[in-house]
């Protein structure tokens, strides 16, 4: 038995991309010959959500944060598959083609303004629903499509609500020089200039962030949603273990690259020892990021992270009658080195089965892998590229 796993970082509609773009290096959404995430309707946004939120939920995840354009989907997805989820849209206010295409930050703000105006209202309307399973963010993309105006307004709103803040954050290197040369600043100065750079800010990747910027950001208390296999796929390392030697809060994001938690622990172990800092990430402190650091992340260490009386049940069950799972002479170190997502018997959730024997309990597995397929078919078969089934 395990507390189920906090994923901080997530966009489970991209599932539509897996497979076929990560030897293409840029964001794929503005490229041609690849479907386009920001034209995806409702109804295929919900689909596409709800496939992977059945592969979460299936490897042991219980609470994902998640966003994307479109939060009511993501939303309803929640509703309907049981899991917990901290969600909203993507607030900025460059339109992210300019970027790709390499052009200079031009900030629009009409569209900064919508973008908040709607993701407060989706927070007006979600928040707290499905008994509790379901609160809100304030998601302002990144510190290049975001403008300080549009940062300070983000700052303000979330003065007023019970929520946390969600950003990527040195993300790449086109990202911190388009923030210094607009504003001589770095990433993590500019979140700190603007207020955001607190204790209720979780900050995805985090790899190119500068010495400066560790200590920074491990001062203000900040959480770091680590995406691992995210990083090793980009082939660069973040510094992770600085940052929680600085103060950080380390927890594990998926980045909808492998729902696997298993995986993404040992592949955070892998990584801290190439850049050198021995065993002093070892399995226990590994599976500690996945469920602890991952509820404090999100500001609910008090609820979920950990089985205590007095919790709530987000409780996962690990068959251990598995080839892969012998010999259980170290229990952390068997579970991170050789566990699998497929070990996952059950998922209880707020004390309910979600998933039992491997299957889901409150849907349909088949039929939404079948609606999903059948999103997935439309929009590649569309851009010329029919998936196989």
């Amino acid at each position: 038995m395990l507390p189920g796993f906090v994923n901080v970082h997530n966009h489970t509609p991209t599932v539509l991309y897996r497979g076929a773009i990560e030897d293409v290096g840029i964001a794929p959404s503005y490229m041609s010959g690849i479907p386009k995430a920001y034209a995806l309707s409702r109804e295929e946004s919900y689909h596409l959500a709800r496939l992977g939120l059945y592969e979460l939920l299936r490897f042991g995840t219980t609470t994902v944060a998640d966003s994307f354009h479109d939060p009511e989907a993501l939303a309803e997805a929640l509703r309907d598959t049981g899991l917990r989820g901290f969600v909203n849209g993507r607030i900025q206010d460059v339109e992210g083609a300019s970027l790709i295409k390499g052009g200079t930050l031009e900030h629009r703000h009409e569209l900064g303004e919508r973008r908040l105006a709607d993701c407060l209202e989706f927070i007006k309307r979600w928040h707290g629903a499905a008994e509790g399973r379901i609160q809100g963010l304030l998601a302002p993309h990144a510190t290049n499509t975001c403008s300080r105006e549009l940062l300070r307004e983000v700052r303000r709103a979330g003065e007023k609500l019970p929520v946390r803040f969600h950003i990527h954050l040195s993300q790449s290197k086109s990202e911190n020089d388009q923030v210094h040369e607009h504003y001589c600043m770095t990433p993590t100065e500019l979140l700190d200039d603007v207020g955001l750079l607190d204790e209720r800010l979780v900050a995805a990747h985090c790899l190119f962030v500068e010495n400066s910027d560790v200590k920074r950001i491990g001062m203000a208390d900040v959480a770091v949603a680590h995406v691992p296999i995210g990083n090793a796929k980009s082939g660069f390392l973040a510094p992770i273990l600085e940052l929680e030697r600085a103060g950080a809060v380390i927890a594990i994001g998926s980045d909808t690259v492998s729902a696997d938690v298993f995986e993404s622990m040992r592949t955070a172990i892998s990584l801290a020892r190439i850049r050198g800092t021995g065993h002093t990430l070892n399995a226990a402190h590994a599976l500690r990021w996945a469920t602890r650091n991952g509820a404090a992340a999100l500001g609910i260490a008090d609820e979920v992270g950990i089985l205590a009386p007095g919790m709530k049940a987000d409780v996962i069950a690990i068959n251990v009658d598995s080839p892969n799972l012998a010999p259980l002479v170290d229990v952390a170190g068997i579970l991170v080195y050789s566990g699998r997502g497929t070990n996952v018997d059950f998922v209880l959730v707020d004390g309910r089965f979600v998933l039992r024997d491997g299957q889901p309990v409150q849907f349909d597995g088949a039929e939404v892998l079948a609606q999903a397929r059948k999103v997935i078919r439309r929009l590649w078969t569309a851009e010329g590229r029919p998936p196989l089934m």
